[in-house]
């Protein structure tokens, strides 16, 4: 297998922590994302979309979307440590966690979005770093940190005391945050929860400073 990807990617951030876990190893192909890598006839070939991570498996076929890349991994290699708890309740409980990150947050801080606003709004780049992603920040951690407060299925993870897709997505929502100079006191649990999962080395791992193409 081989997975295209950028270090500073979130959507890659959170298949690198999946392939980890499960203990799978495969190539890294990189795609530099600020250089435009992504954009190029080559990649486009891979995945249409211009984005990362794009997962070639090995009869050739290409899966796109970090959550899609994720449950197949979780499908096609069942003897390796389950990602998703074994209940249907527990298993939607950790979809919609995953959601709410991925799906919710994630989006509109993308950095074609970003980028898209420090081009198109006067002084957007101060408004796409501050206003805009910190806004969205606020917004989307303070419902996934009722979730995990609210909750009596949270436990050292997400879900129970063991690392599951929900795992896969906060870590690098957190790193991002974090990146940005997000003021994160407001989410204890889900900090909590970080500071579990940075003490696992398949977290360290798949950290962007622990990847080949990173840069300072």
């Amino acid at each position: 297998m081989k997975l295209y990807g950028y270090y500073r990617s979130s959507a890659a951030f959170r298949v690198r922590i999946a392939l980890n876990i499960k203990g799978l190893e495969l190539d890294q192909i990189f795609v530099h994302l600020r250089e435009g890598d992504q954009r190029s006839e080559k990649y486009l070939g891979v995945n249409p979309q211009g984005l990362v991570p794009a997962l070639e498996i090995d009869d050739g076929q290409i899966i796109t979307q970090s959550m899609v890349i994720i449950e197949y991994l979780e499908e096609a290699f069942p003897n390796k440590i389950s990602l998703l708890p074994k209940d249907i309740h527990g298993r939607a409980r950790v979809r919609s966690l995953s959601s709410a990150i991925a799906c919710d947050i994630h989006p509109l801080n993308n950095l074609r979005v970003l980028n898209f606003i420090s081009q198109n709004v006067d002084n957007g780049k101060s408004i796409a770093n501050d206003k805009w992603y910190k806004h969205w920040i606020r917004e989307g951690m303070k419902g996934v940190e009722a979730l995990l407060t609210n909750s009596p299925d949270t436990g050292e993870f997400c879900h129970g005391n063991s690392p599951s897709i929900a795992d896969c997505c906060l870590i690098p929502q957190i790193y991002n945050a974090e990146r940005f100079g997000c003021d994160m006191t407001d989410y204890p649990v889900s900090m909590r929860i970080n500071s579990t999962c940075l003490s696992l080395n398949v977290f360290r791992q798949a950290m962007p400073e622990e990847q080949a193409d990173f840069e300072k």
